[in-house]
């Protein structure tokens, strides 16, 4: 393995660890590289093979990325040994892009004794496969709405990884490096972990950081803690949104005010940005899941097809039927 200008002794490495990433079609390809490339630091560090690797796909053949870039693989699912840890990899429609074929090699690999994760979307195969029930994971926040429709006993939580047993799973991007980082301290120590992790410059801290999402502040470039507190209780009543006067008493101050301070730091009225919150959670499910418009439009806060319909081509150029069906389209021609 090449060397580089920093070296890390290990002096007692343990015997290679096995890890094998299965890339399912459209994957996310930061997702993906952020975790397998910390096994990779490790061993340069170390000039060792602490870990190994295999990358693979259902068929052997190479896949497709989110981003249009085609990965070659090592070998197709079959050839996965039960010693190696299998990481399902996935991006949007995580929910659906593992066949029937991969679940099934999934569960065998799990019921001869093999271990498995989730990175980025990943924990969604693991779910259709009856691997989830009663365990801790998580998976990208983008993602977790439509997951909840389609597991709703199976709530995933905030954090950017999680660790629950032998599963790990992550929500891709930043959170694969730390989660992979926090197995190479658990295998080889923090002192060593830092080390690899100062080589992904990302920073001697490498406790867990608990939310996926940036702050509400930051997004606003705010800490008006007012303010806060209404965006907060926005995202958390889409289904059965809260009247004005209601986010108000939330922040503990008057309505006048409340709209004050949003056409301030925000440039909008309240009553917009709620609505464009609960159009976001629309457009989300329209693309992750299989409910009807009708459905989502229950799901989004709205009690009227026709009044949702407006708000949503308003808000992103077409209709949510034309959106649906745009979608479709290109899933099909994928």
């Amino acid at each position: 393995m090449p060397a580089g200008a920093f070296s890390y002794p290990v002096k007692k490495p343990q015997q290679t660890r096995w890890f094998g990433f299965l890339l399912l079609p459209e994957f996310t390809l930061l997702a993906f590289s952020a975790a397998l490339d910390p096994l990779r630091i490790a061993n340069q560090l170390a000039q060792k093979p602490l870990y190994g690797w295999l990358v693979l796909s259902e068929d052997g053949a190479a896949v497709s990325s989110s981003s249009g870039i085609d990965i070659s693989v090592h070998a197709p699912l079959d050839e996965l040994k039960p010693d190696t840890y299998l990481f399902a990899c996935s991006g949007n429609n995580g929910t659906k892009v593992a066949s029937d074929g991969v679940l099934g090699h999934v569960r065998r690999h799990v019921r001869f004794g093999g271990k498995v994760g989730g990175i980025c979307t990943g924990a969604a195969t693991l779910a259709r496969a009856g691997l989830l029930g009663g365990k801790r994971f998580t998976l990208h926040w983008e993602n977790q709405p439509g997951f909840n429709e389609e597991f709703p006993d199976l709530p995933p939580t905030a954090h950017r990884f999680e660790q629950d047993g032998t599963l790990l799973t992550c929500g891709g991007g930043a959170a694969a490096t730390e989660m992979m980082i926090a197995v190479i301290a658990q295998d080889y120590g923090e002192d060593f972990a830092i080390a690899v992790s100062d080589m992904c410059l990302n920073g001697p801290e490498i406790a867990r950081r608990s939310e996926q999402r940036s702050s509400i502040a930051k997004a606003i470039s705010s800490r008006n803690p007012r303010v806060l507190a209404v965006l907060r209780a926005m995202y958390d009543n889409i289904e059965t949104p809260l009247t004005l006067e209601s986010l108000a008493e939330t922040a503990g101050i008057s309505r006048r005010q409340i709209e004050r301070q949003f056409k301030l730091l925000l440039g909008e009225a309240p009553a917009q940005t709620y609505r464009n919150i609960r159009l976001d959670r629309a457009r989300t499910l329209l693309m992750e899941t299989n409910l009807s418009v009708m459905e989502v439009s229950i799901a989004a806060g709205f009690n009227s097809d026709g009044v949702f319909s407006r708000h949503f081509k308003a808000r992103y150029g077409e209709s949510p039927y034309g959106h649906r069906g745009r979608s479709k389209s290109k899933k099909n021609q994928s």
